[in-house]
């Protein structure tokens, strides 16, 4: 008897207790909520105006595209602290708690901030830009975007590859897009008993037919090794960056086409059988 007394709720004090909480902290925690929304729409309006501001302007697309991301975070994150001050949590022991969190996470995520890292040493020292060809890691690509944590490649068969930028900025990057010019090399092999003048001379002819290959510096062409059953010629050809796949082809294919019709033998490998008839 004495338990069912002492658990009766005074449901009147409890709906006014309800009603005033709603009158007071519930309508500023609304009122934060709909303000927060608000200021984070316009944030991410004034960073995409900016970005194209930027564009049009003909700045550099990874400082524009990695500086409008992180105005955007910091905005975000002070307008975050402002909501919480406003609606009546402690900030300083919210501060306390982050700290003590950070601590744990900088332990427990260093790869990350070690990307983090990375990132900030690739938008400073811009090794590559958003577009640009690149060969890091044993992959290849171009460069889609570049965060603070990873860069997306995307490859010419339109994968799409995300690579750490602690990687990135520790092991070695090869940049095919910052010159405008680029040096095609391909090697062709010719039989022993082939005419050597002949074949280069070819190659030459093959090489000044297309428009697209520099005549200066001119076209090289070379032994490269005296193989087990051919002679292998090294040919260089210049041309401009977004003409390398095609001369590369081009010399493939006429090269090939061209020794056929003056009969220069190109080598390969053949087995010969022999069958012993014991009888």
């Amino acid at each position: 008897m004495f338990l069912a007394e002492n658990t009766n709720i005074d449901w009147n004090a409890l709906w006014n207790t309800l009603i005033n909480w709603c009158m007071t902290t519930g309508v500023k925690l609304v009122i934060g909520l709909v303000g927060l929304f608000i200021i984070f729409k316009i944030v991410n309006v004034l960073t995409k105006k900016l970005y194209k501001r930027l564009q049009k302007k003909q700045a550099d697309e990874t400082l524009s595209r990695v500086g409008t991301q992180a105005i955007r975070f910091v905005l975000k994150g002070i307008t975050l602290v402002c909501f919480i001050g406003y609606i009546g949590i402690e900030t300083a022991s919210i501060s306390a708690l982050i700290a003590s969190v950070g601590v744990a996470l900088g332990l427990a995520l260093q790869g990350s901030l070690s990307n983090f890292a990375g990132g900030i040493i690739i938008i400073v020292m811009r090794p590559f830009r958003i577009g640009d060809k690149i060969t890091t890691n044993g992959e290849s690509g171009t460069v889609e975007d570049i965060h603070m944590f990873y860069t997306v490649l995307v490859t010419p068969d339109n994968k799409v590859i995300h690579v750490p930028n602690g990687a990135l900025a520790n092991n070695v990057i090869v940049n095919t897009s910052i010159k405008d010019t680029r040096r095609v090399d391909i090697a062709m092999s010719i039989a022993y008993d082939a005419d050597l003048d002949k074949a280069t001379k070819l190659i030459k002819e093959v090489c000044k037919n297309n428009p697209l290959i520099f005549t200066d510096p001119e076209p090289y062409v070379g032994i490269k090794e005296y193989a087990g059953s051919s002679v292998d010629l090294n040919i260089r050809a210049w041309c401009n960056n977004g003409d390398y796949w095609t001369i590369q082809n081009y010399l493939f294919v006429e090269i090939k086409k061209s020794f056929d019709e003056h009969d220069i033998e190109i080598p390969f490998n053949q087995l010969e059988v022999a069958i012993k008839n014991k009888e």
